[in-house]
């Protein structure tokens, strides 16, 4: 059984790390990538066990998660919705306080935030969100981890979002401002971030040093962007939306016209998986900026070093 530990940190939201302790885990990220290429991974994690809930498919999560486990000495069990029904077959709290009993970390990629944080504040162990529908910050953590092998310090870098104000789009604000970014978001009307996310940017340039923009017009958004990024149009769970958000984001596709409004050595990033020809081209994906797969590649380390970080503050 695994112990059960009188205090812990959870990886809900952006929130949830401080911006000594964002660098922390760049830091440890860049570290573990580096043992890994050298062939001497530390076995940072043996004899841990990971719990795996999935709601939505996914490749990036599910293979990044498992792998990287595995490679901290531990062992990962993926647990489906079909398997344990969250809220369904059984109430959230009740599968949280299995859980606990059993393993010494979860991670969940759920459709909403209050599952999330439901099982936080239920499980006496770390959770770790891997995307709901409000945040997505272990794929930001990865995007900054990105960022930062191409240009070093961060601070005063110039990253621009085009699309919808989505989770992803949420913790590229809160993790970039206060890493000192310049974020800047272009999203059509009726799509833009959720407020409560811009007030907290505002706070947290204070400590963070950076600065959240926000414009209807992408060519004025891409005019200085050191890197544009982009994110689908339709997430899981808005299949009924997909046509008339084609039509309503269609002007704010990342395409050769509109990097023509950027500089010329604009970096590209995507999260995936990408619509081609929707959200971005073909050409800009494949194309010599884009660092997309790096992005995906840095999924793997990046979440690594959140799994140290949360079991080495859990008390």
């Amino acid at each position: 059984m695994s112990p059960i530990r009188s205090s812990k940190r959870d990886l809900r939201t952006s929130d949830d790390l401080a911006p000594d302790e964002i660098d922390e885990v760049l830091r440890l990220a860049t570290e573990l990538k580096s043992e890994l290429r050298e062939g001497a991974p530390r076995p940072l994690l043996a004899g841990r066990a990971l719990a795996m809930i999935f709601e939505k498919p996914s490749l990036r999560t599910r293979c990044t998660f498992e792998l990287g486990v595995f490679q901290l000495g531990g062992h990962a069990v993926n647990l489906t919705h079909r398997e344990i029904g969250l809220g369904q077959r059984e109430p959230v709290g009740d599968i949280a306080r299995n859980l606990e009993r059993w393993f010494d970390l979860v991670m969940a990629r759920t459709f909403r935030q209050a599952t999330v944080d439901e099982l936080a504040a239920r499980c006496r162990i770390p959770v770790i969100n891997a995307l709901s529908d409000f945040e997505h910050p272990c794929q930001a953590l990865a995007d900054f981890l990105t960022l930062r092998e191409r240009v070093g310090d961060l601070r005063g870098f110039n990253l621009t979002y085009i699309g919808d104000g989505n989770n992803i789009c949420h913790s590229l604000i809160r993790i970039g401002v206060r890493l000192g970014v310049n974020v800047t978001v272009s999203s059509p009307a009726g799509y833009e971030p959720d407020p409560a996310v811009a007030e907290a940017a505002a706070r947290d340039a204070a400590c963070g040093g950076g600065a959240f923009h926000f414009t209807p017009d992408p060519r004025q958004a891409v005019a200085r962007a050191q890197a544009v990024y982009t994110d689908v149009w339709a997430s899981m769970g808005q299949e009924d939306e997909a046509a008339q958000r084609a039509r309503v984001f269609a002007p704010y596709q990342v395409n050769a016209e509109l990097l023509a409004a950027a500089p010329t050595d604009a970096l590209i990033m995507h999260d995936l998986p990408a619509h081609r020809g929707e959200e971005i081209t073909a050409d800009v994906i494949d194309g010599p900026r884009s660092i997309v797969f790096d992005q995906a590649e840095n999924r793997l380390h990046a979440q690594k070093a959140v799994m140290v970080f949360l079991h080495n503050h859990a008390g």
